[in-house]
């Protein structure tokens, strides 16, 4: 095809989903391979060599170490325009599968759950076609292949942005796209604003003084005090914080004692809160830290409380570029594009949209007539590969687009 030819007569006439579906065989190939080398939060060695051995194969100029195991591409238009940037995450997580697939992980314990398989390998397709179209592409357009996603802390996204990877070219625009198990295949979710949460890990640790189960008169249980805690802390977003905006609060660990009748000398909690603006998490932390020193002190024990530092902030999508964006999905035949309401869920993307503007959006990959209808993260979580195409085609098409001039608007 005569990209160059193309892009004089008419800059929009590329089509996007059907140069997807030319090699939707490689990009389901390309997953399937990936799908079976799951690799943890920063260790994904054989995964960023993959990555970066297929973008230079492309002619993508590739530099790799970036921010640990981060892969940046970028390629080159044959026109002066605007730097899109799209992002890919790499690592699984800490999961046995239990997906019926012939392309099971080869590794114990580890599966890609999130697909994260998958983005990588929409975004290699979107990179292909991109190549194949660098005679119309104005501008460049940088590939973000990002490590540790899954780790919730300081992630990925920090480490390779530290490492200059939204600068030299200086990044104008960033999307990242991630498949959804709960949503029908070919159907986007986009959303302006805070589309994501802010996921903040906690740990307590009750300080209480132990002894006997026969006389607990004489020791300062911390398991009572735990059990209060737990209680307690549910009040906050029922009682305590303005209740029109959104904030979630869970215990979802709880250790103390070695036998049924000693009082031990400490418990431990973790949890997380869930907020979507910074005002709330703010807030939240301090009402936390005074619950539970309040309940540990009128008990007799004390209490230690601590956040995770480097927490994820809230991904929020930046509303021009949302609405010019959805203005271009809608253009892909067959696709559908829906509001979504926000998820409490945490994205290490939202550190790149802290950078450029940019959107964050979702792509559907259940079937249930193909047994897909598990969420992500479960064990048995299965993607509709059918939906591939259109993550491919919407990653090109919004780089194309907004390489132009920024606002995607053709």
């Amino acid at each position: 095809m005569d990209w160059a030819f193309i892009h004089r007569r008419c800059e929009s006439a590329v089509d996007f989903l059907a140069e997807a579906k030319k090699i939707e065989t490689e990009v389901i190939r390309t997953r399937r391979t990936l799908h079976q080398h799951p690799e943890l939060s920063y260790h994904e060695e054989w995964t960023s060599q993959f990555v970066a051995d297929r973008l230079e194969a492309l002619g993508v100029q590739v530099k790799r170490g970036v921010g640990g195991n981060g892969v940046v591409g970028i390629l080159k238009g044959s026109v002066e325009g605007r730097v899109v940037a799209l992002r890919a995450d790499m690592d699984a997580l800490p999961v046995a599968e239990a997906a019926d697939v012939d392309f099971k992980s080869k590794v114990d314990g580890v599966m890609h759950a999130c697909g994260h398989d998958t983005h990588m390998a929409m975004l290699l397709g979107a990179a292909e076609i991109l190549a194949r179209a660098k005679g119309g592409l104005h501008g460049k357009v940088k590939f973000l292949f990002q490590p540790a996603e899954e780790h919730g802390g300081r992630g990925g996204a920090l480490p390779m942005i530290e490492d200059g990877a939204m600068l030299d070219p200086k990044v104008d625009y960033v999307f990242g796209l991630h498949i959804d198990g709960d949503r029908r295949v070919g159907e986007f979710g986009v959303r302006e604003g805070p589309v994501m949460a802010a996921p903040d890990s906690f740990r307590i640790r009750i300080i209480g003084r132990g002894g006997h189960g026969s006389a607990p008169h004489k020791t300062v249980d911390p398991v009572y005090i735990a059990a209060n805690v737990i209680l307690g802390l549910q009040g906050i977003s029922s009682r305590m914080m303005d209740p029109v905006r959104p904030f979630v609060i869970t215990v979802g660990s709880v250790h103390s004692g070695t036998k049924e009748n000693v009082i031990p000398d400490y418990a431990e909690l973790q949890g997380t809160i869930r907020t979507l603006d910074e005002a709330t998490r703010k807030a939240a932390k301090r009402k936390v830290a005074k619950v539970v020193e309040g309940i540990c002190r009128s008990y007799g024990g004390s209490a230690e409380v601590e956040f995770e530092k480097d927490a994820y902030p809230v991904t929020v999508n930046d509303p021009e570029a949302t609405e010019q964006a959805v203005k271009l999905l809608r253009k892909l035949r067959g696709a559908r594009v829906r509001r979504m309401e926000p998820i409490l869920g945490g994205e290490d993307f939202s550190r790149f949209l802290q950078k450029a503007p940019g959107m964050f959006y979702f792509l559907g990959a259940a079937n249930p007539a193909k047994g897909c209808v598990y969420p992500n993260h479960s064990s048995r979580f299965k993607v509709d590969e059918d939906a591939l195409k259109y993550g491919v085609a919407s990653l090109a098409l919004l780089a194309f687009e907004f390489c132009k001039n920024g606002t995607g608007r053709t």
